[in-house]
């Protein structure tokens, strides 16, 4: 773990020493609107803090991936996890204008766009030169800013951090607000590009997806909780409309009786049975808030990967691989669907698990334990990698993502703040009395507010 002053380049001040941005005197406007937190005197700050997604793949806090690890940090640094949402916050309202080459379609774009959860934090200069991943131009992937509205709920819900929930409002507001580009039909619900354009970043989606679809609607939802824990109604009201649509078509254009589509495209894949499908979900029932769908279609959905994408391959002793076709045949469209993702594979049990299904969840866990640390399975003992097939060829050793068998704890032991939530449908809290209205703004997002910070004199461009 690093402070504000050892890592970064940071004097005293909280400035940073870089001048490779932009003029003087724009920089020094910028500083005395943004100081940051004075680390020294400040005895619940507990610094900043750096992980990597893997030994291979050198990029610091990968936010896609951290979504599936970060309740290992919950659980056991919640101050640490606090802290890196922050960190998440701020980048959200910055923008560094640098061109970058991404590599797999061969355009151009900036480094980091405003509005735009950025990918990681860094390698080389974290936290001031962000966005190390250039495979693709991740401002346009439609995972990373659902991850940090649900991050942040949870995480806001599990402390009962009230001025957390102030320092990262704003940015909460921002995501959201970012994604409505992609809702091109206006229907509420976001469609993909026919790309990569999620973790899963050689898997291309066409039109609503279940991945992305699912994460929009459960950001949605925790959106508006937060807003009216916070004192934002007019935010609550704007995110339950788009959530009542966007529900609606979600299912129309997805559910086909038995599980929810790849997605709503006609390519050959398009009714592939994902094993992540209900990564929304799962941070739905994490977090104490009300299913996103019916408990028949959640339960249907999962005991349908259970039987296919767990059972169908080597009889459950691997884990659940991502994509299986509904004829039984595991779905070859590329590396990643074909591959069984440990991380993934705990997520699924974790959401079993808060679906009351802990047979199957135990059963589907156990298939990475046998693949990876029992005398049977590949030796990857201490150095889970991110992904095996079903020959045993691995792919990225020491992985970020497995942290989520800390999902699978969550799930077992959830705390006592998650599980004394209202159980009254957070929708339904919208139509609350002026006098509860009153209350809520009492204590609202702009009195609590006192230790949001930007990045000071980074080559991040805020808006704060």
């Amino acid at each position: 773990m690093v402070e504000h002053a050892t890592l970064t380049g940071y004097d005293s001040t909280g400035t940073s020493g870089s001048d490779d941005d932009n003029s003087v005197a724009s920089q020094e406007k910028h500083n005395s609107l943004c100081v940051f937190k004075d680390v020294e005197n400040d005895p619940e700050d507990v610094g900043r803090f750096l992980y990597l997604e893997g030994v291979e793949y050198v990029m610091w806090c990968t936010y896609d991936v951290h979504f599936y690890a970060s309740f290992a940090l919950l659980e056991l640094f919640p101050k640490i996890e606090l802290n890196i949402q922050r960190d998440f916050a701020k980048a959200v309202l910055s923008e560094d204008g640098r061109k970058v080459k991404f590599l797999a379609e061969g355009n151009s774009g900036i480094r980091k766009v405003r509005g735009a959860v950025p990918h990681d934090l860094g390698t080389h200069d974290p936290w001031n030169e962000m966005n190390a991943y250039n495979i693709h131009d991740t401002s346009k992937w439609k995972d990373l800013n659902p991850k940090f509205v649900l991050q942040v709920y949870r995480d806001f819900s599990a402390t009962g951090d009230m001025s957390f929930g102030a320092d990262v409002w704003p940015s909460v507001c921002a995501a959201i607000d970012y994604m409505e580009q992609f809702d091109r039909d206006k229907d509420g619900l976001i469609e993909n590009d026919g790309f990569p354009d999620q973790t899963y970043d050689t898997w291309t989606v066409h039109g609503i997806s279940a991945y992305c679809g699912c994460l929009w609607l459960a950001a949605l939802q925790a959106a508006a909780a937060m807003a009216l824990q916070l004192g934002d109604r007019a935010f609550a009201e704007k995110c339950k409309g788009k959530f009542v649509k966007a529900k609606a078509v979600f299912e129309e254009k997805l559910w086909n009786g038995s599980y929810f589509n790849y997605d709503s495209g006609s390519s050959s894949n398009s009714r592939s049975i994902q094993a992540d499908q209900l990564a929304g979900q799962w941070y739905t029932a994490s977090a104490g808030l009300p299913p996103l769908f019916d408990e028949f279609k959640i339960r249907s959905a999962l005991q349908k990967i259970y039987e296919f994408n767990v059972l169908k391959v080597k009889g459950g002793r691997m884990g659940a691989v991502n994509g299986m076709h509904p004829n039984g045949k595991v779905d070859e469209t590329c590396m990643q669907s074909r591959e069984i993702w440990a991380g993934v594979t705990y997520g699924v049990a974790a959401t079993m698990i808060l679906a009351g299904m802990e047979e199957q969840a135990f059963a589907t866990a156990e298939g990475i334990f046998i693949a990876g640390w029992s005398e049977e399975g590949y030796g990857y003992w201490f150095q889970t990698p991110e992904a095996w097939t079903i020959d045993g060829h691995f792919r990225s050793l020491i992985y970020m993502r497995p942290l989520a068998i800390w999902g699978m704890q969550w799930a077992i032991s959830l705390p006592k703040a998650i599980l004394d939530a209202p159980k009254v449908n957070v929708m339904d809290r919208l139509h609350i009395s002026p006098l509860v209205s009153r209350s809520f703004n009492e204590t609202g997002v702009r009195k609590i507010a006192t230790k949001a910070k930007c990045f000071g004199k980074s080559v991040f461009h805020c808006a704060c």
